[in-house]
């Protein structure tokens, strides 16, 4: 993979680091981190200059993000409730999760893209839903740039401080992918419970009420 990365680079220069990222946007096993690194790399040998780098990453970035968001477009409504609600159950959500899912997505959606473009694992799949929501294209394309951004900053200066020694942080960010995704599993489940026993109140306190 790494060699792949690095002819491509070599080949088409900048318009590769956008090429990959978009690439990478849409097929997650793609790793961005090893390919901002390998830029940052560049960026170290002088064959790059940072600025240019970073934009074209960011480019990258939004061009993939935006033919997900297409997708979640194409799919919207009762289509993907469906078929949210046949995955859902094989990890325990209920139809009302998933409704409920896309009501939180609509008042907080500005932030989960901003943020979610921060998140491995996340940074791809969540421009579906705001795609498949009301969030216009003008706003998730304002948002995805700065959030992507700020993860194409971090990680192409990191390339570029550490050089020929790129390889070694490419070899840790995968447990810091872990972690990460670990605790969005616990929150994510966290809040689910929260929703449940609000739910739950609210059905007792109307039968009390009714009694």
């Amino acid at each position: 993979m790494v060699q792949w990365l690095t002819d491509v680079l070599d080949a088409i220069g900048l318009f590769g680091v956008a090429f990959l990222v978009a690439l990478e946007s849409v097929f997650p096993p793609i790793p961005s981190e090893a390919v901002l690194l390998l830029t940052g790399f560049n960026v170290d040998t002088g064959r790059f200059s940072l600025v240019p780098a970073v934009a074209m990453a960011t480019v990258g970035s939004v061009v993939g993000a935006w033919i997900l968001y297409g997708l979640g477009y194409w799919i919207r409504g009762d289509r993907l409730t469906r078929v949210l609600g046949r995955v859902g159950r094989w990890v325990g959500l209920t139809p009302d999760d998933v409704a409920t899912g896309f009501e939180w997505f609509n008042r907080h959606g500005r932030r989960v893209v901003f943020f979610g473009r921060l998140v491995p694992g996340v940074r791809s799949v969540v421009s579906i839903p705001a795609g498949a929501g009301d969030m216009s294209l003008l706003s998730f394309t304002a948002y995805t740039a700065a959030g992507s951004l700020l993860w194409n900053v971090v990680w192409v200066a990191a390339g570029q401080a550490l050089g020929s020694r790129w390889r070694q942080a490419e070899q840790w960010h995968s447990i810091i992918d872990w972690v990460v995704v670990g605790v969005l599993v616990v929150g994510t489940a966290w809040l689910i419970l929260k929703a449940r026993r609000r739910q739950r109140r609210r059905a007792y306190a109307f039968e009390v009420e009714d009694g």
